[in-house]
């Protein structure tokens, strides 16, 4: 992955630099590990609403997405009925596309399934990180672990999970470090890795 000097002259992901938004998310959120249910939840949906899309897209819209899908409260959203993708569907905030709200409703319900069964949507998705001192190849769109994840979740009738959006999802909530190793960033998520308590 391409490393450019970012503003303040340290080396950043080249990705990051087109726009403050992509700079901000890069430097405080991306690959940073994450063990909280409603925060995954919520990227898991957001992943599935850039499907076809740029992230800017999304990152621009996801104050309103919050505020449309209740704060992404999977307990909330699993109650949604047809008035409420009605309103989402009316919503010039987000992205109106039937497909993907009717797929984030569903995933609410699936997700109170997956806590039943597993204990928590953290503890089932960390147990598909990448083995300790996994090779990285280069810049990838999906992984094994990706397509392992999005099997498993299709079969417990998740939608919008194919295995690219679930990479995507991986290297933003820190199941691996996708930063390039000449970015300023990539000791940082290293650390907050190592320090890590992974959920069981």
């Amino acid at each position: 992955m391409a490393v450019s000097e970012g503003p303040d002259g340290r080396p950043r992901c080249g990705w990051c630099l087109s726009t403050p938004d992509y700079l901000a998310y890069h430097d405080t959120e991306w690959g940073f590990p994450v063990d909280d249910d409603r925060r995954l939840f919520e990227k898991l949906c957001l992943e599935g609403f850039q499907s076809g899309l740029s992230w800017r897209t999304i990152l621009t819209k996801r104050e309103n997405f919050r505020a449309a899908f209740r704060g992404f409260d999977f307990e909330r959203i699993a109650a949604f009925d047809e008035s409420d993708v009605a309103r989402l569907l009316a919503d010039a905030g987000i992205v109106r596309h039937r497909g993907k709200i009717e797929a984030t409703i569903n995933n609410a319900r699936r997700a109170r399934e997956l806590i039943r069964d597993k204990g928590s949507i953290a503890a089932h998705v960390w147990s598909f990180e990448a083995p300790s001192g996994a090779a990285r190849t280069g810049v990838v769109s999906t992984s094994a672990e990706s397509i392992a994840l999005s099997k498993d979740l299709k079969k417990r009738g998740w939608a919008f999970v194919g295995p690219t959006t679930v990479y995507a999802f991986m290297q933003a909530m820190g199941l691996v470090n996708d930063h390039a190793e000449g970015c300023a960033l990539w000791q940082e998520v290293e650390r907050a890795r190592a320090t890590f308590a992974r959920p069981a």
